[in-house]
């Protein structure tokens, strides 16, 4: 098949006319900064358009599409997998960020819907002060991550231990597509019907969902709402190793206790512990104290906290920390005394449960992680697996380290593991690396001004960064044939290698479907 012909003319005036001057970027730094996530940086783009509305993300797709443009997606930003970075010329990235509005919070459908330019926190503040939440409620980096970016990827992490991804909380999608025109999913294709059921015939909205942006636009989401569970509590455990604590989380997977089950090793732990400062303790106390509910309860927490300080810390090797909630008490108290059971029959040792504590009651706080506490790089790679296969994927994935152990030592080049349990079936593997090497103005615009000024520079370190590459190429390899899957695919984990032909075959048709021409995202999810 031949090439389809590329317009002569190009979109700019079009453009500005339809998104107003503000809405289109072309001078070099924008168009270099917005070409970079937090591992890789692309070529520059040709332009960055920033739509308000839906109807201007449709006429910028139009536009950009009809001139033979690349167009590309973007949330917040806190990618690694170069979800969003340019694979090649002539692309435009089209930036989500001014289309950050909550439209509709419906309390008598219990759903919610938001622009998907919304970022996590924003959405959380908005349904708390309703006393609403949806069942998954963001990531980490949610102060800068948005909900289209969540469900692009998939994201997990706030209310993940029971009720799995982002895109086990979405129920419809308005997405446009790559000649501009709206696609709308869920219950809302049906003419007449409001977005408040996933499903009329087959699951259209989940076709849309971890796609990483390949096959078309998010514009707009609605979410399924529950009540804030007003009831919680928190653990800690430490245990002696690896072995027993991914049997004690997914033990606690599977009999659905926690609301979130997220354990480090100890390297990470101690990366974890060198990294924030007093400032940040009493920013997060003050966290903990308010989350409470009362002045009394906020004092008694505050000080639990505060006796407790870091030093437990010190003697203990692998640690899990559990956040539960519950409607009651009583059911709290209940998911607690089971998972203590659970814990201590895995030889795991109670220790101060500051970690969950500060945590939850900070859930959105700054992006200082993306560097570590001596201001080196990070990159994390990661793969799910059922609980029957967790251990080994583990033992695997060490073996690999430990054949490059001495180079990476000798290149100060660290790597440790984040894990976490996603609702009863699943759980993450998050291996991590940190390295000496110089930051790209992603990671100085991302991290607070303070901390970064306390943080030591590196200078450029290629041969440092040529190993982490080979590590990370390895090891996506290695978790693609003890059969892990992926969130964020991107175009860094081998979706098209990994699919059983006839899979990817029907992925691959429905991309010719909604974009004949292969313009929305080229590179991603390995679609040409």
């Amino acid at each position: 098949m031949s090439e389809p012909a590329m317009a002569t003319t190009e979109p700019w005036a079009a453009l500005e006319e339809a998104l107003g001057r503000e809405g289109v970027l072309r001078d070099s730094a924008a168009c270099d900064w917005y070409a970079q996530d937090v591992y890789s940086r692309g070529e520059p783009a040709a332009a960055v358009l920033r739509p308000g509305s839906s109807e201007a993300l449709q006429a910028a797709v139009r536009l950009s599409t009809a001139a033979g443009f690349a167009v590309i997606p973007r949330g917040g930003g806190m990618s690694y997998t170069s979800g969003y970075v340019p694979a090649g010329p002539r692309s435009i990235i089209i930036d989500l960020g001014r289309m950050d509005r909550v439209l509709e919070v419906n309390r008598e459908d219990m759903t919610v819907t938001v622009e998907c330019g919304c970022t996590w926190a924003s959405l959380h503040q908005a349904l708390e002060a309703e006393g609403l939440r949806t069942p998954y409620w963001g990531t980490l980096s949610g102060l800068k991550a948005t909900v289209g970016g969540g469900l692009s990827q998939n994201a997990i992490f706030w209310g993940s231990g029971q009720f799995g991804s982002a895109a086990d909380s979405v129920l419809s999608l308005d997405v446009v597509l790559a000649d501009g025109s709206l696609l709308r999913t869920g219950s809302a294709a049906q003419a007449e019907a409001p977005p408040f059921f996933r499903h009329f015939g087959p699951d259209l909205t989940g076709l849309f969902t971890g796609d990483t942006g390949a096959l078309g636009f998010k514009a707009t989401a609605t979410l399924r709402l529950m009540p804030v569970l007003p009831a919680r509590d928190y653990l800690a455990f430490d245990f002696a190793s690896a072995e027993a604590t991914i049997a004690a989380m997914s033990e606690l997977s599977r009999q659905n206790l926690p609301m979130e089950c997220f354990a480090f090793d100890p390297f990470l732990q101690r990366q974890r512990m060198k990294r924030q400062r007093l400032a940040a303790d009493m920013k997060a106390l003050a966290g903990v104290m308010k989350s409470a509910g009362s002045v009394v309860g906020g004092l008694r927490e505050g000080a639990r906290v505060a006796l407790a300080g870091r030093g437990y810390m010190d003697d203990v090797d692998y640690s899990v920390q559990l956040v539960f909630e519950d409607r009651t008490p009583e059911a709290v108290a209940d998911r607690v005394r089971a998972a203590r059971l659970v814990c201590e029959r895995c030889g795991g040792r109670e220790i101060e449960n500051s970690i969950p504590r500060i945590t939850r009651a900070n859930p959105f706080g700054p992006l200082n992680s993306m560097l570590g506490p001596e201001g080196e790089r990070w990159l994390p790679v990661h793969g799910l697996f059922p609980h029957s296969r967790i251990r080994a994927a583990y033992e695997a994935v060490e073996e690999l380290f430990e054949r490059h152990r001495e180079r990476s030592v000798a290149l100060g080049v660290g790597t440790g593991y984040l894990l976490a349990t996603v609702s009863t079936h699943a759980v993450v593997l998050e291996p991590v690396f940190f390295w000496p090497d110089e930051l790209y103005p992603l990671h100085e615009d991302s991290i607070e001004p303070k901390h970064l000024a306390r943080l030591p520079r590196h200078p450029a370190n290629p041969e440092a960064r040529a190993h982490v590459a080979v590590l990370r190429a390895e090891l996506v390899a290695l978790l693609s044939s003890l059969g892990a899957v992926h969130l964020q695919v991107g175009k860094a984990y081998r979706y098209r290698d990994g699919l059983r032909p006839e899979a990817f075959e029907l992925v691959a048709a429905l991309k010719r479907a909604v974009d004949p021409e292969g313009r929305v995202n080229p590179g991603s999810l390995g679609l040409p």
